[in-house]
């Protein structure tokens, strides 16, 4: 599918080929949610920590007969139900397993959350930035001129450099590299560009690449 890039500072509009398998794959929404699942999966802390029965040090010893007194029967005061015993359901700390998905789920998922941006109209590519953008007055008026105050922008590394500091301070805009695309991103912001060099890495990455 062709692409026209936008008019950016610099750089006149041109048009760019990225593959239909990206950017016009089926969403599977299903699919795009369990891999935002693992995503903010893997973001807390899991710092949080209970010890369970098997860690209270204490006796084991029966602390009431079994049978005889008409009450309910207890091995030790180890048991979740005493104060001081362990916690039945509690956080486990850094043991705490976290279901993993494999990186060919992952590839697609990124690669249909791309053609959903295409089709809602959000989807945009501008020219590779040579020169640095020094001031932010200059890059917020391109984004206003198309309509991209919220947005997330991908870039390859010397892009990146020649716009960071005329874009960190504009608000709803966030900066990322083009390795560290991911769906959590896309989907908080509305509008997604790309350098051109990004999404050609990026679709190398997600076409060519082994998993």
């Amino acid at each position: 599918m062709k692409i026209k890039t936008l008019d950016i500072i610099g750089n006149k509009p041109e048009t760019v080929d990225i593959s239909d398998k990206i950017l016009k794959s089926k969403v599977n929404n299903k699919l795009i949610k369990q891999v935002v699942d693992w995503q903010l999966n893997h973001l807390k802390a899991r710092t949080a920590k209970t010890k369970q029965r098997n860690e209270i040090k204490g006796s084991t010893i029966k602390i009431v007969p079994q049978k005889g007194s008409g009450g309910a029967r207890h091995a030790s005061r180890k048991a979740p139900i005493f104060v001081g015993g362990g916690v039945a359901h509690g956080p486990k700390g850094n043991n705490y397993k976290v279901k993993k998905i494999n990186k060919k789920i992952r590839k697609l998922a990124l690669a249909q959350m791309l053609s959903k941006k295409n089709d809602n109209k959000n989807f945009f590519v501008f020219g590779d930035v040579k020169k640095e953008i020094k001031k932010t007055k200059e890059f917020n008026k391109f984004l206003i001129e198309h309509n991209l105050e919220n947005s997330l922008i991908i870039l390859d590394k010397d892009t990146f450099k020649n716009i960071f500091k005329s874009a960190r301070n504009i608000k709803n805009i966030k900066l990322i590299e083009d390795e560290g695309a991911n769906i959590y991103d896309l989907l908080k912001y509305k509008n997604v560009l790309f350098s051109l060099t990004s999404i050609k890495k990026i679709e190398k990455r997600l076409l060519h690449e082994k998993n």
